[in-house]
């Protein structure tokens, strides 16, 4: 199981990277738009796009706060705890985003479904067809979805064996660096 929790992360980090990658080059690109405005010949469009990666890089970057356990959370109950009572926490607290991540992603379908039954197209001058990004944005809340299951899987097994430090390595705390 903690190949499996290891794998996850890997993979993540190789999205994340991705995700990264696009937001530079939608930064270059507003850049290029703003210098090019100097001149009387905007790109256009970049608005448009860049909120399109925005989205798209937040619904697969949240995959990756999970596996790096950077996720927000409130630490002054659990660290007063045993390493059983911490397991159990962070068994619950994993719980609720993997239940929260499954809700995201039904929605998330809700949207994309009805974009594609409407053929819908972007309200601007580029008119772009709204199930190209929202494709992208929906599989980065499904992978989400995903990641939340196996890990919390990974973690009830971990629990079984009352293995409380791969618990806590898997879905603790991570802390500051």
């Amino acid at each position: 199981m903690q190949s499996l929790v290891q794998t996850l992360a890997r993979i993540n980090g190789y999205i994340a990277l991705i995700a990264g990658i696009m937001l530079l080059i939608a930064v270059i690109a507003i850049l290029a738009d703003v210098a090019m405005r100097a001149f009387g010949h905007p790109l256009g469009g970049t608005d448009e796009l860049s909120g399109y990666v925005m989205a798209i890089a937040t619904a697969w970057g949240a995959s990756y706060a999970l596996t790096e356990r950077a996720h927000v959370r409130i630490e002054l109950i659990r660290n007063k705890l045993v390493p059983a009572g911490r397991a159990w926490i962070d068994l619950l607290s994993l719980s609720a985003l993997s239940i929260t991540a499954i809700v995201i992603g039904w929605r998330g379908w809700g949207v994309l479904a009805s974009t594609l039954t409407n053929d819908a197209r972007a309200n601007t001058a580029l008119a772009t067809p709204l199930a190209w990004p929202q494709t992208l944005w929906f599989m980065g809340w499904l992978w989400f979805a995903i990641s939340a299951i196996i890990l919390l899987a990974s973690v009830m097994v971990f629990m079984v064996k009352r293995d409380w430090s791969a618990v806590d390595e898997a879905a603790g705390f991570k802390g500051e660096l």
